[in-house]
């Protein structure tokens, strides 16, 4: 039997064009999936600036054991770690340990508090302590 014999005409179909339904899927999953996307870059960038601190306080170690294997002085060692390293004075500590006579051998061991100061991923983590020890033989 035909259905338009009897009066009766079949349901239109709507036209739709292909991708067109699938738009709002992607709309709803990139809106759900961008934040963690840009936590994820935030958290690396807070990351790679505590690997430059790090780097920043060995240099600074080296720095302050050279000195302290050249010059006796108590705060030289200090000021050239403070001046070689580029890190924040406040922020960074010199022990000078085991200084002997000429031939012996001084041991230097540099702290320093790094900031985290990338929004959000930083106010979580908060400040954290690096450190770096370095020997050097006492020439004067």
């Amino acid at each position: 039997m035909n259905l338009r014999r009897l009066g009766r005409r079949r349901p239109r179909r709507r036209r739709t064009r292909p991708g067109l339904a699938q738009s709002g899927q992607a709309a709803v999953e990139l809106a759900l999936a961008f934040p963690f996307a840009a936590l994820l870059l935030l958290l690396l960038v807070q990351v790679g600036l505590i690997v430059r601190d790090q780097i920043l306080v060995v240099h600074a170690a080296r720095e302050a054991a050279r000195e302290a294997a050249v010059e006796p002085a108590p705060g030289a060692a200090r000021d050239a770690a403070v001046s070689g390293s580029g890190l924040d004075p406040e922020r960074l500590q010199v022990e000078v340990a085991d200084r002997g006579p000429p031939g012996s051998r001084v041991r230097v061991t540099a702290t320093y508090r790094a900031p985290t100061v990338v929004p959000i991923v930083g106010a979580a983590m908060g400040d954290i302590a690096l450190r770096a020890t370095a020997t050097m033989r006492v020439e004067r």
